[in-house]
């Protein structure tokens, strides 16, 4: 390390820093390189100011230097992402803590650093924020315990009883639960305007010492240049930290659901970085595209190749794959990849997941980890994405707290009311027909009303979400007879009278963001996979029923950029099916995650994001509640549930298909009354609306009916029982009696599974179950799941010498084949189950 040497004005005085030609930040450099000891006491931390020093700190722990930080949570003026940050980087090294006196202000700055020979202690004005370290008058005094030992001593005192006695440790739960309540505070607009008045690197922050004679001085004659990489910033911090986390679990698939506009693909990007064989799937082109640019930026050292219709690329680090292609089962083998081809695995737009060529994917490959990004993981039709990583989010920020803590712009939101009559338009499906509904919309009465609802909030820079491409194409010559430059982008070639009327996807947005262009009108190429900051509007032109698709459109315009301050979000809505769901949309909350809800109730002003306004027609809001309550009955929307998810998957559901399809409001109202819950018994629901077989029916009233009802019901604080039940279960072929050995055998299979194992390690009894054997596992069945088994459910579970039993009564039924399934299915929903449950506590 160079030896650092100041110079400049602060030769005149080298204790008292103004601020005016010298910084606390050239000080603090010098002192942190030297130190033996390091203690911070401020009452904020700001991530930019922590970057400024965290290459010190580190250096300093890297040489066992004990660092410790007391700081303030007043008014959540400390940024979470200063705070990750800071224990990502220093790990055991730092003790990091809040202030903890109520009702209380916490303003003092000081830094002290204890040397070989003597301590040193800064007192002034200074917060750890790039303007108070490096542009600001602040005013800071450095004490030298050779000149000034009482007071040296005293602050030192005084900072110790602060830390012994006023303080609480910034833990990883305390941590996350100051992340999770933090909103941006109102004052963060001067605060950031401080903070971003040099928009550029530390590195110019140099240069502009250079040139003021504030030379931070090394040995080195001629440094190399610095270059600015990407580094992550707000929310990725904060997952990239749960990420290392989540992995010191051995957990190997997990999920990160994150609004549109956070950065996920640079997340997924700066994550990637323990790994050197990388495979990213995504279902379009485009997003593949703005992925590997995105890859080059931060892993610019690995090769890259893409792998679809066209281009087949095996050997390089990273793979860009169509998962239309690479689902094909035809090149998921071992000659094109082997199954543990790559270290390190991405599915973007994770919702999309459910459908048969990703699962294709997930299922051929062995993956050290896999990583799903979504922004919005439910669906309109119900599957449940979670299910496909056993409910593991690694980290979740949703709309409402992604604009509640700065990280998005607020939206302006304006429900218009659309006359059109959706009741005249063929629906199956789930679907509108398009060519009767883009005939419906394509008319200038229609035309006429979004283009003054358009001009009448001043747009420069607009995206228009259309039907069908005709319907774009419709919009686009409306909007050029008024004079307004506009383009389509559509898939497929335009005909030639179209010419003037199209434009390819990236001159349009070229175009629109130089301001040749004011609207483009697209279909649903933009939905996904598009960054143009700048936006100020976005029209929503087409019925919009899903809530992913309602996320990823609104999405489009909540990206920051310099001055804008929100968006302006115009909504044509009409009597269409779900209609009602739209203002639920909004908050980011689907519904029937908050239960206290009623369906016709609709959200509050404190529902949606701060400082967003959310305006609806009159007419639109007395439609709503008419659409609320002509639902039908809970007990009827089941049965109808129910024929609608055996249609979709074209044979009779079983219980996980109907708890991962199921409604998210209809789980929930049945869920809290036991005489509509189906899956409290599940033989006599399908009973009751004659869909039981001959076998089932035979199994009504029976010994054997009640011991599944027994399991279907059974208390589960653990996943034990199961197990021991897959023990019984025995791959069909039912055991009456199970050995020690059998037990073993079957726990160390479950517990292999990482998603069942976690449970096993976040309990201090069971932490080192990695390490176990057989026997281990053996005494765990016996001292919980055996035990409890044969004490609640003495009628059908037998504890007799060395083995565990069933009731001989159940002898009859081992080998009914309805009795043999409906076994294997109650246990596959249980365990499901208990991981959305361990899913919700944390959430909690």
């Amino acid at each position: 390390m160079g030896t650092y040497r100041i110079t400049g004005a602060n030769a005149y005085n080298e204790n008292c820093i103004t601020g005016e030609q010298d910084h606390l930040y050239d000080y603090l450099k010098v002192s942190i390189a030297t130190a033996a000891e390091i203690d911070i006491n401020v009452s904020f931390l700001m991530a930019s100011g922590i970057r400024l020093i965290l290459d010190d700190l580190k250096a300093a722990a890297g040489r066992a230097v004990q660092i410790r930080i007391l700081c303030g949570d007043y008014l959540n003026i400390t940024q979470p992402e200063a705070l990750y940050l800071l224990k990502d980087a220093l790990g055991d090294q730092l003790d990091l803590r809040f202030y903890n006196v109520p009702n209380q202000s916490f303003h003092a700055k000081a830094y002290f650093f204890k040397y070989t020979d003597y301590d040193e202690v800064f007192v002034g004005s200074s917060n750890i924020s790039k303007s108070a370290l490096t542009s600001g008058i602040e005013w800071n005094y450095r004490i030298n315990s050779r000149e000034n030992q009482a007071d040296c001593d005293y602050f030192r005192r005084i900072f110790e009883e602060l830390l012994a006695d006023h303080s609480i440790p910034i833990d990883d739960a305390e941590l996350k639960r100051y992340a999770k309540q933090w909103k941006r505070p109102r004052l963060y607009q001067q605060i950031e305007a401080l903070e971003t008045a040099d928009e550029g690197t530390i590195e110019k922050i140099r240069v502009a010492q250079e040139q003021s004679a504030f030379i931070v001085d090394t040995e080195e004659p001629n440094p190399p240049p610095l270059i600015a990489f990407p580094q992550p910033k707000d929310a990725q911090i904060e997952a990239l930290y749960e990420l290392k986390n989540f992995r010191r679990e051995k957990l190997d698939k997990g999920l990160i659901v994150a609004a549109t506009g956070i950065g996920k693909t640079f997340l997924a990007a700066f994550d990637s970085k323990a790994y050197t064989r990388i495979l990213f799937v995504a279902h379009r082109d485009e997003i593949l595209s703005q992925a590997e640019h995105t890859f080059k930026c931060v892993r610019y050292e690995l090769s890259t190749g893409r792998f679809n219709g066209t281009q087949k690329d095996t050997a390089e680090d990273i793979i860009f794959a169509s998962v239309q292609t690479l689902g094909n089962k035809a090149y998921l083998t071992e000659a094109t990849f082997p199954p543990d081809a790559f270290d390190y695995i991405i599915i973007d737009e994770f919702h999309h997941a459910v459908s048969d060529h990703y699962q294709n994917i997930i299922d051929y490959f062995k993956p050290k980890f896999l990583l799903g990004l979504t922004a919005t993981p439910e669906r309109l039709d119900n599957q449940d994405v979670f299910a496909l990583c056993d409910y593991n989010v690694v980290y979740e920020v949703r709309l409402k707290e992604a604009i509640n803590k700065g990280w998005l712009v607020p939206f302006r939101y304006y429900g218009i009311y659309d006359d059109l009559d959706y009741d005249a338009v063929s629906f199956r499906n789930g679907r509108y027909d398009e060519d009767e509904l883009e005939k419906l919309a394509s008319i200038n009465q229609r035309g006429n009303l979004i283009l003054q609802n358009y001009l009448k909030y001043d747009s420069k820079k607009a995206l228009g979400f259309c039907i069908s491409r005709n319907h774009a194409l419709y919009m686009t010559r409306y909007f050029q007879e008024q004079g307004i430059a506009c383009c389509a982008v559509i898939s497929g070639s335009a005909e030639a009278h179209q010419q003037q009327l199209v434009r390819p996807r990236e001159q349009a947005i070229k175009a629109l963001k130089t301001g040749e262009l004011q609207v483009v009108f697209s279909v649903d190429m933009f939905n996904e996979g598009l960054d143009i900051p700048e936006l100020d509007m976005v029209l929503f032109l087409r019925p919009t029923q899903s809530p992913t698709v309602f996320l990823q459109q609104l999405g489009r315009g909540l990206r920051k950029s310099r001055g804008k301050n929100y968006v302006n979000v115009l909504d044509f809505i009409g009597n269409y099916k779900k209609a009602n769901l739209i203002p639920f949309f909004l908050t980011s909350e689907p519904p029937g995650s908050r239960p206290d809800k009623k369906p016709d109730r609709l959200p509050g002003a404190d529902d949606y994001p701060e400082d967003c306004f959310v305006d609806f027609d009159f007419r639109l809001v007395d439609l709503f509640k008419k659409m609320a309550q002509d639902q039908k009955k809970i007990k009827d929307r089941v049965i109808a549930a129910f024929f609608d998810i055996q249609e979709e998957l074209g044979r009779r559901p079983l219980r996980l298909d109907l708890f991962v399809h199921l409604d998210a409001d209809i789980y929930q109202t049945i869920r809290s009354k036991k005489e509509l819950n189906l899956f409290r018994d599940y033989l006599s629901f399908l009973n009751d609306i004659g869909q039981a077989t001959d076998d089932e029916k035979r199994l009504l009233g029976t010994v054997g009916h009640e011991f599944l009802k027994n399991i279907e019901n059974t208390a589960m604080a653990k996943t034990y029982k199961m197990p021991v039940l897959l023990a019984f279960y025995n791959g069909g072929r039912i055991k009456m009696a199970i050995s020690a050995d059998d037990i073993g055998a079957s726990f160390m299979a479950f517990y292999a599974n990482a998603s069942n194992r976690i449970d096993l390690l976040r309990d201090k009894s069971t932490a080192d179950a990695l390490n176990w054997g057989k026997k281990e596992y053996v005494a765990l069945a016996n001292r919980n799941p055996v035990h409890f088994l044969a004490q609640t459910a003495g009628e059908y579970f037998v504890k007799a010498d060395d083995r565990f039993c069933l009731a001989p009564a159940l002898q009859a039924f081992i080998a009914n084949p309805a009795f043999i399934a409906h076994f294997k299915d109650i246990i596959d929903y249980r365990t499901k189950r208990f991981y959305k449950e361990r899913l919700e506590k944390l959430n909690q």
